[in-house]
């Protein structure tokens, strides 16, 4: 079986770099206020893998965590760019697609916590809809 291909990312200033396999168990359109609030945008887009498979190639003294404990957002602190967030009680971390350099084989599955998505947003793409985080 091969390994998967690495694909990199990096935050706007390109002080941060970082390296993930191809691999991600699940991707998501996040649209709860925090995620909106930490993009800027209608909602984030994400992949989910586990934590021990992201590997920082440049940059780690400039990481800025945002949030206490083993969740937390990964910003650059040069630039504020949002890279990643460690969350489920530290054991995965959802990647944020705009980051990557690569494109990754996965697509997002599915809009998550629509019910509190920016009410100027239209979602018209035909992707399943959770009020909440799927079943």
């Amino acid at each position: 079986m091969t390994e998967p291909a690495m694909l990199h990312g990096e935050c706007l200033c390109r002080t941060i770099g970082y390296a993930v396999p191809d691999a991600f168990t699940y991707a998501w359109n996040c649209h709860c206020g925090g995620c909106r609030r930490a993009t800027g945008s209608a909602f984030k887009p994400f992949a989910g893998i586990a934590a021990d498979q992201i590997r920082l190639v440049r940059g780690g003294d400039s990481i800025m965590h945002y949030g206490n404990g083993p969740n937390h957002d990964v910003h650059c602190g040069q630039c504020g760019s949002l890279l990643w967030s460690l969350v489920r009680d530290g054991q995965f971390v959802h990647v944020t697609l705009g980051t990557l350099i690569d494109t990754p084989a996965i697509r997002p599955q599915a809009h998550i916590c629509v019910a509190f998505k920016a009410p100027w947003h239209v979602i018209c793409d035909g992707l399943p809809q959770f009020e909440g985080l799927p079943p």
